[in-house]
């Protein structure tokens, strides 16, 4: 796929929270370890987090039957507390997610799909994945 004709995939939540929580509970591994899954089936067993430009994160997320796992792992572009984090896949899609705090807070993410897998079953992973965090947030 050329870089002109990449397929920019969008999802979004609204969470009943502060922005601090919201940014905190996004961010921190005990936290994330808790809300990053898409069903009771998924987990995330294993989360490295070094939130700032240029810093790495790994989150290894897999079914808890333990048939199936991947490493979701890249590097941090950009990091605007409460407002803004940018990284890219070590794969070298890109990745944006902005924090909007008027009222409930707007979490959209917004990325480039790969190839491999259809793009609206990558628009349900990840909108699963931002159900549970709002989930886990207004608990």
């Amino acid at each position: 796929m050329s870089k002109t004709d990449k397929t920019i995939i969008t999802a979004e939540t609204e969470v009943n929270a502060p922005i601090e929580k919201v940014w905190k509970l996004w961010n921190t591994p005990a936290d994330i370890m808790r809300w990053n899954n898409t069903s009771d089936e998924w987990h995330t067993p294993k989360v490295e987090n070094d939130l700032r430009a240029g810093g790495r994160f790994l989150f290894v997320m897999g079914l808890k039957d333990g048939s199936f796992s991947f490493d979701f792992a890249g590097t941090y572009d950009e990091v605007k507390i409460n407002k803004l984090i940018s990284y890219t896949l070590d794969d070298g899609r890109k990745t944006t997610i902005t924090f909007t705090a008027d009222g409930p807070v707007k979490i959209t993410e917004m990325f480039e799909a790969e190839s491999t897998m259809p793009v609206n079953m990558q628009k349900d992973f990840c909108q699963a994945v931002l159900d549970s965090f709002k989930k886990y947030a207004e608990s």
